[in-house]
């Protein structure tokens, strides 16, 4: 009874910190587009497929505890959850060092924009869109861009998950009666 009173307190609490916190992020990055004006560029989206895939697997972690399942498939989705945090992390450091021309970004990285119906929709956008490049960063706080602060959020998140994985494999499953 109290090792189940412990799990209840300590692992819920890591995965559901892993989805506000992940929720929290990705809604910035949609809020940074949709009210701020910040057009993504193509890896910017990229990055966040990882949320995509991450948060429902802890979604599904987070139910599975409340409907008893066993403490390794929790632990497994736990750490997909993780590894995509981590893929995602990677993604972050690979565009913001594009952005400080530590290495060369990818080449065909620009503005997604709506396909155009006509060729003078087309050019109608071409004079209005602002193409954005995977190797500029179009906003920065405290040095690092959006793609910095991803690369730390992901990596956050990745730990998180960890953690939670870890705390659920140290526990000894109880005993069946």
């Amino acid at each position: 009874m109290t090792q189940r009173l412990s799990e209840t307190r300590a692992v819920p609490f890591a995965t559901l910190a892993f989805i506000l916190i992940g929720g929290a992020t990705i809604a910035a990055a949609w809020g940074f587009q949709l009210i701020g004006g910040y057009l993504p560029c193509k890896l910017c989206l990229e990055q966040r497929h990882p949320y995509y895939a991450a948060l429902p697997l802890a979604a599904v972690a987070l139910a599975g505890f409340y409907l008893g399942w066993g403490r390794t498939i929790r632990a497994s989705l736990l750490l997909l959850a993780g590894a995509a945090m981590l893929y995602g992390a990677g993604l972050g450091v690979y565009q913001a060092g594009a952005e400080w021309a530590f290495w060369p970004g990818p080449a065909d990285c620009g503005s997604t924009g709506d396909g155009a119906a006509s060729i003078n929709d087309l050019m109608s956008q071409l004079q209005s869109t602002r193409l954005v490049s995977c190797t500029e960063a179009s906003w920065r706080m405290f040095g690092l861009s959006f793609a910095g602060w991803n690369a730390v959020a992901s990596t956050v998140l990745a730990l998180v998950a960890l953690a939670g994985a870890l705390s659920l494999l140290r526990r000894a499953e109880p005993a069946v009666a």
